[in-house]
């Protein structure tokens, strides 16, 4: 028996993941799937359980690596219209996993909402920020978000708000598989001032990250009280390259894939980078990046 009968309108197989990351690398997926209602994915999830298929969350992929090997897995991505939905409610916006964070930003400064003027040029999903609070040196999106709607590996929905739902740099303490929605608190203001704030923010990481090329943001967490790309750059290794990843020279804590680049030469650089910037500062970085394999 097909393990997803009924659903093969949303499932494929042997998919090639490299088109759903920014860094266009990795190999495929035993399943991709792509739910449209919370009731297809509570059945998906539930059918993954019962058969041992390890389940990954995509995003919007622009902060992944994937082996070039692929996954024995099932990877579901949570953007028909049912999850990318958003509701304002006065001050108050309740957003579904897969709405585009930049588009986000431009409705709220055309609502005269502030609060998520730091996502600003971020390319992600609702989910995936909020999962690992995103944000950068002009505020996170953990800020803002009061309550989280999530379901389990068994397909269990349930609700987590503050104080029980704790952001920390780069990082939440949600572990559930999913997050469904969230509900973020605004504040008003004058549209004009708000996209101000918005194109300063722009503009600050036009001029200093490698934007046009191809990425997945920052590679490593800043370490308390210093810059990881400082202590990289350093340590001499901008221009580094191994394969087809080379380290930034605008920002070394941006790797860039060029042609032919394979996910392995992104993890040998990640790993030469590490251990110069341990040998010569005796700092150990940590991935901000997620890597699946």
């Amino acid at each position: 028996m097909n393990i997803f009968s009924g659903l093969e309108k949303i499932v494929k197989t042997n998919y090639p993941l490299a088109r759903d990351t920014w860094y266009g690398l990795g190999g495929p997926a035993d399943y991709f799937i792509r739910p449209e209602t919370v009731e297809q994915l509570k059945t998906v999830v539930q059918r993954c359980s019962e058969n041992n298929i390890p389940i990954y969350a995509l995003g919007f992929g622009s902060n992944l690596l994937i082996n070039d090997d692929g996954l024995r897995a099932a990877v579901i991505k949570l953007d028909a219209e049912n999850f990318a939905q958003t509701q304002f409610d006065g001050e108050q916006l309740t957003a579904w996993a897969g709405a585009k964070l930049n588009e986000l930003v431009l409705t709220c400064v055309k609502k005269g909402l502030s609060g998520l003027e730091a996502l600003t040029g971020i390319p992600g999903s609702v989910g995936g920020a909020i999962k690992m609070n995103a944000g950068g040196n002009f505020g996170d999106i953990g800020t803002a978000t009061e309550t989280v709607t999530l379901m389990d590996s068994q397909g269990n929905v349930f609700e987590k708000s503050k104080p029980e739902l704790v952001f920390d740099y780069r990082s939440s303490n949600i572990t559930a598989q999913f997050i469904l929605n969230a509900t973020l608190n605004l504040v008003g203001g004058e549209p004009e001032q708000i996209m101000r704030t918005v194109k300063e923010i722009w503009i600050y990481k036009k001029n200093s990250q490698p934007l046009n090329t191809r990425n997945c943001g920052c590679v490593f967490k800043n370490p308390r009280g210093v810059s990881a790309g400082v202590l990289i750059d350093r340590a001499g290794l901008k221009a580094l390259q191994i394969g087809g990843a080379v380290v930034s020279e605008k920002h070394a804590n941006f790797i860039i894939a060029e042609q032919g680049c394979k996910s392995r030469d992104v993890v040998r650089l990640i790993d030469a980078i590490k251990e110069r910037v341990k040998e010569q500062f005796d700092i150990e970085l940590e991935l901000e990046i997620e890597i699946w394999d």
